[in-house]
């Protein structure tokens, strides 16, 4: 369906979300096997359209840089063979995973007779508002596929062709197996009051799911009726702790920072303890140097690499989503845990050392949802956990946390079990 074919933006949302109830109502009957097929024929044909979906995405990237967009938003925006291949990875990897739905857990016997467990079953019709991240597209509509939930889709207007190329490819994938086209839905219109709509259509939306900016996500958390499941910030950290092997340190430091700057598991403030700082920040701060990171550092952090400018109380608390390290140098475990509990905005958490002791305090008192013993912050992501891809970053603590995969995208139903039983 096209705006243009309805009166105001209201009616043309109120008929992509009747859609999507009665295409949710169709999933949740699909079995395993239909949906696996519609998700090998949607990887297929975006390995087949590769082409096709990278010129349209040159396209939006073009008239971003018109736009003179920053160098964030085109990063974000930019889909390269590499993602294409991603994303068709991601939908192959979710065939070979278990559907969650109807799986029956906790099934125990009870004095009466009868039997009470948990049954696991779809959400029903996911919103997901997100700004230039084609990739996205795939991840979202595969995973909801395979959970059983229909999807309504809202990317930002800039990569609007870019979106409307991979639904195209996951169209095919559903006619191929029988499933309704509405199962996943493009809201094919650059007006922000569609957003407004579908965060408050509590008749056809179970779940909105927000990707974007803070100022999106705050927006929708503000405005939505229906339950959001979000995350405002990525402030990750890394603590070298004293017992950090120096090699490994300064390795996994450089990648949690500079492999990627745009995206929310980056590096954004170090943490250093004073015992291993003269070792460790000059050599590391070099290799951050040569790759054009600007430094802000406290006192400490300074003398020991005066080319640093002075962090401020503001830049704690800052996601950069740039080439811009803040750098502390702390007395101890303690310390560094103090600062991440006042700091962090709970996404994505580590620490580098040798000692078990302080690996284990670590991983129990840090309270994000993804907490890393020596390994990068950048493996906080659907696709690296195993997951095929995630629908979003969750800092709830209610529902769903951490990296949203299939499970998220499923809630659970209390079932009973009896061969006739009456309560006396």
């Amino acid at each position: 369906m096209k705006p243009s074919d309805f009166e105001s933006i209201a009616a043309y949302m109120n008929a992509v979300g009747s859609a999507a109830r009665q295409a949710a109502t169709d999933l949740a009957r699909a079995d395993t096997a239909t949906k696996n097929k519609a998700l090998t024929v949607m990887a297929d044909a975006i390995r087949r359209q590769a082409a096709a979906l990278l010129e349209a995405n040159a396209q939006d990237v073009e008239a971003a840089r018109a736009k003179q967009f920053d160098a964030a938003f085109i990063d974000r925006l930019t889909l390269k063979p590499a993602t294409v291949e991603t994303m068709a990875e991601g939908l192959t990897q979710m065939v070979a995973l278990p559907d969650p739905v109807g799986a029956i857990t906790d099934l125990t016997s009870r004095p009466s007779g009868i039997q009470v467990g948990k049954m696991r079953v779809p959400l029903g019709v996911i919103g997901i508002v997100y700004e230039a991240r084609p990739n996205v597209t795939a991840d979202a509509a595969g995973l909801c596929l395979k959970a059983g939930n229909a999807v309504i889709l809202r990317g930002g207007s800039e990569a609007l062709r870019s979106n409307l190329a991979i639904a195209a490819c996951v169209h095919e994938g559903l006619r191929a197996a029988g499933l309704p086209e509405a199962a996943v839905q493009i809201v094919a219109t650059p007006d922000r009051e569609a957003v407004g709509h579908l965060v408050r259509d509590e008749a056809h939306v179970d779940v909105i799911v927000p990707r974007g900016g803070k100022s999106l996500i705050e927006r929708i958390a503000h405005e939505a009726r229906v339950p959001v499941i979000k995350h405002l910030d990525g402030i990750c950290h890394v603590y070298l702790d004293a017992d950090a092997d120096a090699e490994k340190a300064i390795r996994i430091a450089d990648n949690a920072k500079t492999q990627r700057y745009a995206v929310c598991n980056t590096l954004e403030t170090l943490l250093v303890h004073r015992a291993i700082a003269e070792t460790i920040l000059p050599p590391l701060c070099k290799i951050y140097q040569d790759k054009g990171v600007e430094l802000r550092g406290c006192a400490r952090a300074r003398a020991i690499v005066p080319a640093m400018l002075d962090a401020t109380e503001e830049d704690w608390h800052t996601e950069y989503l740039l080439p811009i390290l803040s750098i502390r140098v702390v007395d101890s475990l303690d310390q560094a845990i103090e600062h991440i509990a006042r700091y962090s905005s709970q996404h994505t958490d580590a620490i580098v050392t040798e000692n078990h002791t302080a690996a284990m305090r670590f991983l129990r008192e840090v309270d994000s949802s993804s907490v890393v013993v020596n390994a990068s912050t950048r493996f906080s992501d659907g696709f690296e956990y195993g997951l095929g891809a995630e629908i979003g970053i969750s800092t709830n603590k209610l529902h769903a946390r951490g990296p949203v995969g299939l499970e998220g995208l499923t809630t659970q139903k209390w079932i009973v079990l009896g061969s006739g039983q009456i309560r006396t």
